[in-house]
Formats: structure tokens, C-alpha cells, sequence
């Protein structure tokens, strides 16, 4: 049987990626060397253990985050791909050489709430971008999915526990207040991760039950404008035929979708779920 040929990435496509990839370098470089640093305060995972070690040896913060995530990387390109290990390759490089031009320069703040929320803003949108297109500037995950393997932990639960001990590190060697910044730091750049990779525009994935569901169907596309798709279930109880309405809307429509439902169908069911991503040409901007 003749193996299918994928179409592989355009260059301009690739371009594109690698620049946005190296904004994000370059923004999470600004966050550590004029926000971070100068206020002692540090990430978590491969770029906290960075921070600490540049503190504590001659090494520089540069040499050490390249050579702390080879390890990983190698693991990556035999577990996630080539296209991944590059992408990170990428930012992790571009990263130790914006840092490094960036050492001589005077921080933007010396006030450590300052240094813990804007830097922590900022680093969490360069993060973002990487792993937004396809990189990565930081290990410890790669390290959780072999350590998962062989520990009844899941990748969450060990990249927390291996930051919990970066912190306490971090504890005895810059003191326990900047500790305390650096949790707050990088719950500030966890949250903005997650905001960058998803999208501003969130959406929710609604399941509903109603035994009007044509009626229903129509009024959600009539009113606000969303297409509905129909699946079948059986009811677990009483084994009975039900047909399922799915439909995906922004969290503006929410309260509409519910009021739509409900004016027609006051015992209908309901179950509205967090999306990670929506994509797709028909899901365009609701009409009103």
C-alpha cells in the first residue's frame, strides 16, 4: 500500500512561526533581565533553576538555560517530533542571546510588586507565543511525561511538585519574601500562558437535552445566529430515545442561549463546557 504524502509547512508559514516565536523570546528575555532579576524574583521550572544557579555560580543565566533544556530537547525530538525541538531550539537560543544583550541595561523597576506583576505579565505573553507556535523554553514538562511513566503522578502534579521545591530553593537563597513574589510571579505568567495559547475570544461547547429540540435548534440559529448540530443519546434511566442538541458560543451569549432555551423549554437540560480552541470558517461572529 502506497504511503500517503503530507503536505508539509509552507515557508512563509514557517517564517511567520519562527518571528513570533522570537518576539516571544525576545519579550520573556525584557521580562527576566529588567523586571525579574533585579528584584530577585524567578519563574519556575528550567528558567527558575536558571535564575537560581546564575546567582549562586559563575555560569550565566544564558549558558545555563540552553544547557539545562538539551537534555530535554533530545527527549522531545524522540517523543513530540523534529518540528517541536526546533521551534524550541529557536526560542530557547533566542532567549540567552536577547538576555545577554540586554545585561548592561538599567531595570525598568527596583520595586518588587512592580518587577512581580509586570514582569510577570510579560513573560507569561512571551511563553505564550512559543508554545502558541509551536516551541517550548522550558523542560520540566518534557521531563514530566518520562518521569509520569515510572511515578503514579500526572505531568500537573509533578511539574508541581518539582516547582514547590524550585520556590523553597529559592527561599534560602534570596530570602522567603521574594519567594513569595516569585509564586506570585509566575502564577501572573500561568494565568497569561493560558490566555495568549486560548485566545481572548472564549468559548463554551453546550450539550442540550430538551424534548422541543427542533423548536430549539431553530431558535438558537434564528436568534443568535449559531449553527446547532443534533447527536443521539439514550437516557440512562428510563433507555429512551433523546436527541442532543451541541452548539459552540462565545461567554457573551451565555446568558441568551439560556434565556432562548429556557422560553421554550423550561425542563430542559443543560451543560455548558470550557473549549480550549474554536476554529473553523463557519464559527464567525454572532448575529444579533
Amino acid at each position: 500500500m502506497e504511503k500517503k504524502q503530507h503536505r508539509k509547512e509552507s515557508a512563509t508559514h514557517l517564517i511567520y512561526r519562527l518571528i513570533l516565536i522570537l518576539i516571544g523570546a525576545s519579550l520573556a528575555a525584557v521580562s527576566i533581565e529588567l523586571f525579574l532579576i533585579p528584584n530577585h524574583i524567578i519563574d519556575g521550572g528550567i528558567i527558575g533553576i536558571s535564575l537560581i544557579l546564575d546567582y549562586l555560580t559563575p555560569l550565566n543565566f544564558a549558558i545555563l538555560v540552553i544547557v539545562l533544556n538539551l537534555p530535554f530537547m533530545y527527549y522531545g525530538y524522540k517523543q513530540i517530533g523534529k518540528t517541536f525541538v526546533m521551534s524550541s531550539l529557536v526560542g530557547i537560543v533566542g532567549l540567552a542571546a536577547i538576555e545577554t544583550a540586554l545585561h548592561h541595561m538599567e531595570p525598568f523597576t527596583n520595586e518588587p510588586i512592580l518587577g512581580t506583576v509586570f514582569g510577570g505579565l510579560i513573560l507569561g505573553i512571551g511563553v505564550g507565543l512559543v508554545i502558541r507556535h509551536g516551541g517550548s523554553m522550558d523542560g520540566t514538562e518534557i521531563l514530566g511525561i518520562l518521569m509520569t511513566k515510572k511515578l503514579p503522578f500526572s505531568i500537573g502534579e509533578f511539574v508541581m511538585f518539582l516547582n514547590i521545591f524550585i520556590f523553597s530553593w529559592a527561599g534560602f537563597v534570596f530570602g522567603w519574601e521574594q519567594a513569595m513574589y516569585s509564586v506570585m510571579a509566575y502564577y501572573i505568567a500561568f494565568k497569561t500562558i493560558d490566555t495568549v495559547i486560548q485566545g481572548l475570544d472564549e468559548t463554551k461547547a453546550v450539550l442540550i437535552v430538551s424534548e422541543q429540540y427542533e423548536e430549539v435548534s431553530d431558535a438558537i440559529l434564528d436568534r443568535l445566529g449559531r449553527g446547532t448540530t443534533k447527536l443521539s443519546g439514550r437516557g440512562g434511566y428510563t433507555d429512551a430515545e433523546k436527541d442532543v442538541i451541541y452548539v459552540v458560543i462565545t461567554r457573551l451569549e451565555v446568558t441568551k442561549l439560556k434565556n432562548i432555551i429556557y422560553e421554550i423549554d423550561t425542563n430542559a437540560f443543560i451543560t455548558i463546557m470550557n473549549t480550549q480552541e474554536t476554529k473553523g470558517a463557519k464559527f464567525k461572529s454572532p448575529i444579533h
